[in-house]
């Protein structure tokens, strides 16, 4: 039944004829058979397609490439043997990463609950801001733990605020954390922590980890993140995971546009979307996407030549 209505909902969301359904469908199957699907990553794909083909204007044919491209590159990844790196190169030493290091001594009081790879994330990504003043938003506090840590790895600068739905973790706010109780999937509740705390340099989603609270908190606070900043999603599991191919179109959309000439060089330029003027990259991680945002937005992208010589 389940697998039904997600292929109504496909008919109602731009796919017409019977023809149209089939072929995606046959590729739909592919997918499923190709990544070793369970029904309910089947249904979340089926569920994902409709909304996909409607908002890019895509055809069913394209959809149909595209999946066999997703399936091509799923087969790729499980069949591939790579070879093992000669030694540690993610700063997951604890002489290269301080914020592991802390973890590791961490035996007793306030708990913290991570998976052991994220740190290297963490510290590849947020060392630019250590000593310096920064404005970290944490979504899910659990038992605080975490707090004390990014204290001692940012330094005085730090200022810690904090959103839960859980009552119990005011708490923590003896350690001098502004906490915020509310639902991250209620878009008047981001309303009122912007208002609250003007200033976010760095956000970490660690909260109810559902694609819909996931999708909302990012909507609601990309565009709040200071220039510069970082958005860091934790706990992102499953093959098609909905929140996973909601950032997957974001980063399809730092690919849009093509280049024009430039008149009087041999120069190529286009214009960035506003997503692309205001974000620098997308990186994505076992269960972790990360978006960091550009110091200042970015009036054009340049293709330019230089030298006399060309082969071809």
């Amino acid at each position: 039944m389940a697998r039904l209505s997600n292929i109504i909902h496909l008919l109602r969301c731009g796919i017409r004829s019977p023809r149209e359904t089939a072929s995606l469908l046959n590729s739909s199957v592919s997918v499923m058979r190709g990544a070793q699907a369970s029904p309910r990553e089947t249904a979340n794909l089926l569920h994902l397609l409709g909304p996909m083909m409607r908002e890019a204007q895509i055809s069913p044919r394209e959809t149909a490439s595209l999946l066999d491209f997703l399936v091509s590159g799923m087969q790729f990844s499980r069949r591939t043997v790579f070879a093992r790196p000669s030694q540690d190169r993610d700063g997951l030493t604890e002489a290269a990463n301080p914020i592991l290091s802390y973890f590791n001594a961490h035996t007793e009081g306030r708990g913290i609950w991570k998976w052991i790879h994220y740190f290297g994330i963490y510290h590849r990504h947020f060392r630019k801001f250590v000593g310096r003043e920064v404005h970290m938003l944490e979504v899910g506090i659990y038992s605080g733990g975490s707090f004390p840590m990014w204290m001692q790895y940012f330094g005085k600068g730090c200022r810690l605020y904090g959103v839960d739905i859980h009552e119990a973790t005011r708490a923590c706010e003896d350690m001098g954390i502004k906490v915020f109780i509310g639902d991250q999937a209620d878009r008047s509740f981001w309303t009122r922590i912007k208002q609250a705390v003007p200033t976010i340099d760095i956000l970490i989603d660690d909260g109810g980890h559902l694609p819909e609270q996931q999708r909302v908190t990012l909507e609601e606070m990309l565009p709040h993140i200071a220039p510069g900043g970082v958005y860091l999603c934790e706990d992102i599991h499953g093959a098609f995971n909905p929140f996973a191919a909601y950032v997957q179109g974001l980063a399809s959309s730092l690919n849009s546009g093509f280049p024009g000439e430039m008149p009087g060089t041999s120069d190529q330029a286009c214009t960035p979307s506003n997503f692309q003027a205001a974000i620098s990259s997308i990186h994505l991680y076992p269960f972790v996407a990360v978006i960091e945002k550009r110091e200042r937005n970015l009036d054009r992208l340049l293709s330019a030549k230089r030298g006399t010589q060309w082969l071809w």
